[in-house]
């Protein structure tokens, strides 16, 4: 299914995944502050976590996964006929997803990168959690690994993938680099 704002709850296996890839973290670890996609498939765990951890939680909108609009909620195959022509274009250009009624693919991308800066931006040595979505992911990890927008491909996420980075700004420019991807999954 194409699941963009659709608001589902995690499902009971989702329950099981999130937790898989918690447990997939070092104990002990301090965050210093988790923040979420509102959407309820990530900010229920990440309300459970942060009530039992003792530690804020931010709900931020700039996180949520991209709006696919009229095509939010369609099964896979559904959605592929549809929209059989811009899905052509979208597997050979990322820029060219233009969901009717929803989220344009750049749009998407400079909001998703904007968060990051922000959370770039947080005092230093803050610690955080972000439980997000897939497709927030897609354009994160790509950044962070300097792959050209549209050779992302071969980088597999699944759910419940629990990934690393760190942030540093100097002078102004936001520099990363890559810790782990996938870490603690089967």
């Amino acid at each position: 299914m194409l699941r963009g704002r659709v608001d589902h709850p995690l499902s009971e296996l989702g329950w099981q995944q999130m937790h898989q890839a918690a447990r997939g973290i070092e104990s002990g670890t301090a965050w210093t502050e988790i923040v979420s996609s509102p959407l309820q498939r990530c900010r229920a765990f990440a309300e459970q976590l942060a009530q039992a951890r003792e530690i804020p939680l931010q709900v931020e909108p700039h996180w949520q996964e991209i709006d696919y609009g009229d095509w939010d909620g369609l099964p896979l195959h559904q959605w592929r006929e549809v929209a059989a022509e811009q899905f052509r274009e979208f597997r050979q250009d990322l820029s060219k997803l233009a969901p009717p009624g929803g989220e344009a693919y750049l749009p998407f991308r400079d909001r998703v990168l904007a968060a990051l800066q922000a959370l770039a931006e947080k005092p230093d040595g803050s610690h955080i959690l972000l439980v997000t979505h897939g497709g927030v992911m897609r354009v994160v990890l790509p950044t962070v690994l300097g792959m050209p927008l549209n050779r992302t491909n071969p980088l597999q996420i699944p759910f419940a993938c629990l990934s690393r980075i760190e942030l540093l700004v100097e002078e102004g420019k936001l520099t990363n680099s890559f810790v782990f991807h996938n870490k603690g999954m089967a």
